[in-house]
């Protein structure tokens, strides 16, 4: 390999750095969980803290370490093996994969479903077969990178509304109307994940009534534990029938691992076995992926519990930091973004609070704009009271130590 590419690479990399924006990981040595172990020197077998308080992670339900999922996932490595080493058509399907898909179908209201290895391929693979240089998509300006990235792969005509915007939206419906589009698909986000925000749904798919267009939702941050028993944002909104396509994931509230779904009329998720490339030139799930995956949406059926402490959690959270002098996103969302502005801010907000035993990370640029960095704190039901109450005291310390509040 050219050393003046390498040499262009490290360059690039010290400006990164420069501006404040690397990022670096972290090794947790424990399950996900409301307190994790965390490795002290970033070297696997090292010294570790235990008792972290995780701040940061979309367990929401605190499912990730639940004992049925790690169950079921044990049963299916006994019954099915460990791997399928084929995609789908080929020799990749199990009964297990038909069983969750048509249980997510089931569970959002909707025809059917197809799985992914995780939502960004969902999202990667849905547009391209849908809609032809003779349709339309509109999309919302704060959407997930993966439905950007797939909304590119496809030759439809391209329209983009500010955030959450009706106005501006229906001037894009109106546009697309008048360049002769075909079909129209709406495409969102159900909570922009960044601020905590939701989709206005109930505006769009109004919108999407009157100029006879599709609504498609992004709800990997809602399904699981918004709205009635967890059918995320659709139900919660009440306009389950008027979103057509959902994508979601199996890596957040439900049990946080891999995997990712498109549920939607028959005909659709029919054509995207046909043609959706990540579904058709990857390996299928692991059996034991999908066995814990119909064990949690098990649990999120019944999860009436969990979700009340997860939202109790999360009011109490919000009004902890605001008391403090904090300057939050307001919102109805377990996401509590700590708004800070700055990058080096944040990473030192999020170093110090690391200091005090409670693990968080900083979001900045490009995952935000410029100027808009923060430490996007989030809830879930493993967290207690004391738990909250000890981050609450080390956000305080480490705030006045950086000088944030």
């Amino acid at each position: 390999m050219s050393t003046g590419f390498l040499d262009h690479i490290a360059e690039t990399l010290k400006g990164i750095e420069a501006e404040g924006l690397y990022k670096r990981e972290r090794l947790i040595v424990s399950p996900q969980s409301g307190r994790i172990g965390v490795d002290l020197d970033g070297k696997p077998g090292g010294p570790h803290r235990d008792g972290v308080v995780n701040l940061c992670a979309n367990n929401y339900l605190g499912l990730a370490d639940n004992p049925k999922l790690i169950e079921a996932a044990k049963q299916a490595f006994d019954t099915r093996g460990f791997g399928m080493a084929s995609v789908r058509f080929i020799c990749g399907t199990q009964d297990l994969h038909r069983e969750l898909e048509q249980r997510i179908a089931g569970f959002l209201g909707k025809d059917d479903a197809i799985l992914f290895a995780a939502c960004f391929d969902a999202n990667g693979g849905l547009f391209e077969p849908l809609l032809g240089p003779e349709d339309a998509v509109i999309s919302d300006a704060l959407n997930h990178a993966s439905i950007i990235d797939g909304i590119r792969l496809c030759k439809a005509k391209r329209y983009r509304y500010a955030n959450s915007d009706m106005a501006d939206l229906e001037s894009q419906l109106k546009q697309a109307k008048a360049d002769g589009a075909r079909f129209i698909m709406i495409a969102t986000d159900g909570v922009f994940s960044m601020d905590g925000y939701l989709a206005k749904l109930p505006e769009i798919s109004a919108l999407a009534k009157q100029y006879d267009a599709m609504v498609m939702v992004d709800d990997c941050h809602a399904t699981g534990f918004m709205g009635p028993q967890g059918r995320g944002t659709p139900a919660h909104c009440g306009v389950a029938d008027g979103v057509h396509i959902l994508t979601g994931t199996l890596g957040k509230a439900l049990g946080g691992s891999i995997g990712g779904y498109i549920a939607g009329p028959q005909p659709v998720i029919d054509l995207l076995r046909q043609r959706a490339r990540p579904y058709l030139f990857s390996n299928s799930l692991p059996p034991a992926i999908v066995a814990a995956g119909l064990a949690a949406i098990d649990l999120v059926e019944q999860g009436d519990d969990l979700r009340a402490a997860l939202f109790r959690n999360a009011a109490k959270w919000r009004a902890g930091l605001d008391a403090l002098g904090f300057d939050l996103l307001p919102g109805e969302h377990p996401i509590v973004p700590v708004m800070l502005g700055d990058a080096r801010l944040a990473q030192s907000m999020a170093a110090k609070l690391y200091e005090e035993g409670v693990y968080v990370a900083g979001f900045f640029f490009p995952v935000v704009p410029k100027g808009k960095a923060r430490i996007r704190t989030q809830m879930n039901a493993a967290l207690t009271e004391a738990d909250l109450d000890f981050a609450l005291t080390a956000f305080e310390r480490a705030g006045k130590a950086v000088g944030a509040i």
